[in-house]
């Protein structure tokens, strides 16, 4: 902790670019002055994108922003991990109770 001037504690982040807003991307955390959450960034690190095609995706993010995406989801890897998974196609199908057809189409099942 840090005191302020009036001897107020303020926590010091260990991630300054990843914020945690209730009502934002359901409270997952997410980049800084975005709606980019650290599970999107994560997903792409994992499935080995190089950073710089990162950043071309997301031209508009200060690089800086990313590696502290990567490294929050490095430091926090169980919980991203989970809301990888959970956001997955086959958790959300089981949720619900679709399933894929052999066309690609998501059928919901029929209300009685």
């Amino acid at each position: 902790m840090r005191q302020t001037a009036n001897q107020t504690p303020e926590p010091i982040r260990d991630h300054p670019y990843i914020v945690q807003t209730e009502g934002v991307c359901g409270g997952s955390p997410c980049i800084q002055n975005s709606r980019i959450p650290v599970r999107v960034i994560a997903a792409l690190y994992r499935r080995g994108e190089p950073v710089q095609e990162i950043l071309d995706t997301y031209p508009h993010l200060d690089p800086a922003a990313i590696d502290d995406a990567i490294g929050y989801y490095l430091d926090h890897r169980q919980e991203i991990d989970a809301e990888i998974e959970a956001g997955s196609l086959e958790a959300v199908l089981s949720a619900t109770g679709a399933v894929l057809d052999d066309g690609g189409m998501i059928r919901f099942p029929k209300k009685p």
